[in-house]
């Protein structure tokens, strides 16, 4: 399983998109506080969030009580100044993926910490970031790729409807 950290999340509908993602990949989220939002049952379910119960959810009150509960991860941090692809790195089961906040990405100290632990999806010069939804989307299905998608359906559930249905003869 891998573990999707976002460390002071702004954005509910970044966080919607990439709970989703956990949901249809295994995956467990971890959230960093302070949110820019309100993860409540009330509001999870007043923003149509359906999938919400499929999701591992971990809550942490910053990132020295993420390191206090979790004190050596297999970390790997995302971030436009990396020089390490994100699919050079070699992921493994159990890893932890950190992603940080839209306006400001990851805190400068903990790129310092970790500097051979730091990557980046390529871009063209001229753009700033990709959407941290798209990005994480991206990084997690590299490392499951690499892991031959562990846990995860072969033809998916379209697929089944379809053989199921007699649209598809195996």
């Amino acid at each position: 399983m891998l573990n999707i950290v976002l460390v002071e999340p702004e954005i509910p509908m970044n966080t919607g998109n990439i709970a989703r993602t956990c949901a249809a990949t295994g995956s467990a989220l971890h959230l960093v506080r302070p949110l820019g939002f309100d993860i409540s049952d009330k509001a999870v379910k007043r923003a149509g969030l359906d999938y919400w119960s499929l999701v591992d959810l971990h809550v942490y009150e910053s990132l020295d009580d993420f390191f206090a509960r979790h004190p050596d991860p297999d970390l790997w941090l995302t971030t436009t100044r990396a020089r390490l692809r994100y699919c050079d790195a070699p992921y493994r089961d159990g890893c932890w993926l950190f992603f940080g906040k839209e306006t400001a990405g990851l805190p400068q100290w903990l790129r310092d910490r970790y500097p051979e632990r730091c990557v980046r999806l390529p871009m063209i010069s001229e753009a700033r970031s990709l959407n941290l939804a798209n990005t994480v989307a991206a990084v997690t299905y590299e490392a499951l790729r690499q892991q031959d998608f562990p846990g995860l359906a072969a033809d998916g559930p379209a697929a089944w409807a379809r053989q199921k249905s007699g649209q598809i003869r195996r």
